[in-house]
């Protein structure tokens, strides 16, 4: 598959995001540069892996686009359009809850070391989620996707965290509103590959009625046969259910075609997280 980069917002998704934008006029100075433009500008930056530097002259001053990100991925601006295009697929019925969670290691380049230890900015990770595992120094993203590929949520660690205890973080992320009653939290159905597998997990799925597809490692299947009658019956498990868990591996490449994206460029977790909702937008807005 050729993968074309530097791809702006067509006129469909544009007319899906522009409503959820914040308004043109900011609480002090003048008007905005069109939001459009700042989007596909930015979007070049994380499709193309460039330096801000080397930004076209046609999206303008590097600066400002930079800015908007970072002012943006503060406030919120970029998780809330991408919670309100799941929350309108989820309206029309485009959106199904059988979901299937998974990580992957993102290799950090040099550029995105340095950022100050002491006193980061409110919602930064202390270690702004860069840590060394044997690819050496690495961030890790957590994300949840539905069956079609859409990402759902996305939680950052650091590389060498494990896949386990973050899967808390990423079901507390999974929150799309609706036009009445409380957001919706709770899916049918998570799927997840065997690192998943821990009574932890499985009691937390139970105890809030969500299916749980996760296969058993050997070692746990042996181990319960040692016990004898002790160790219980196996937690159920549908195979044919498990095949659909792709869905998450596939949504991890189209990702990764960001080449900002797959390899990370950025010195804190916030712009990071950023490029990664701005991902998600496109793909949401998309559908």
């Amino acid at each position: 598959m050729i993968v074309v980069l530097g791809v702006p917002l067509s006129d469909a998704q544009w007319a899906r995001i522009e409503p959820l934008l914040p308004d043109r006029t900011p609480r002090r100075g003048g008007r905005w540069r069109d939001h459009r433009e700042v989007i596909d500008a930015i979007a070049w930056k994380f499709q193309t892996g460039s330096q801000w530097v080397h930004l076209p002259e046609k999206y303008g001053n590097w600066r400002g686009v930079y800015n908007r990100l970072r002012m943006w991925a503060v406030d919120g601006t970029w998780k809330r359009v991408l919670t309100a295009l799941m929350a309108r697929a989820d309206a029309d019925e485009d959106l199904t809850w059988a979901v299937s969670v998974d990580s992957t290691i993102v290799r950090a380049h040099q550029h995105a070391a340095g950022a100050r230890k002491k006193g980061p900015p409110a919602g930064e990770p202390h270690d702004h989620a860069i840590g060394r595992s044997r690819g050496g120094l690495t961030t890790k993203v957590h994300l949840a996707a539905d069956d079609r590929c859409g990402p759902m949520a996305f939680v950052l660690t650091a590389g060498q965290a494990g896949d386990a205890p973050a899967f808390p973080d990423v079901m507390d992320a999974l929150r799309v509103p609706r036009p009445r009653g409380r957001p919706r939290t709770r899916p049918d159905v998570v799927l997840a590959d065997k690192a998943y597998s821990s009574r932890v997990i499985r009691e937390h799925l139970r105890r809030r009625g969500i299916r749980a597809v996760i296969p058993v490692p050997a070692d746990q299947r042996g181990h319960r046969l040692r016990r004898g009658h002790q160790g219980g019956r196996p937690p159920a498990f549908d195979r044919e259910a498990y095949k659909q868990r792709n869905t998450v591996e596939r949504c991890i490449n189209r990702i990764k075609q960001w080449r900002g994206l797959a390899t990370r460029y950025d010195k804190t977790a916030t712009v990071y997280l950023a490029g990664l909702h701005l991902a998600g937008i496109f793909i949401w807005s998309a559908r």
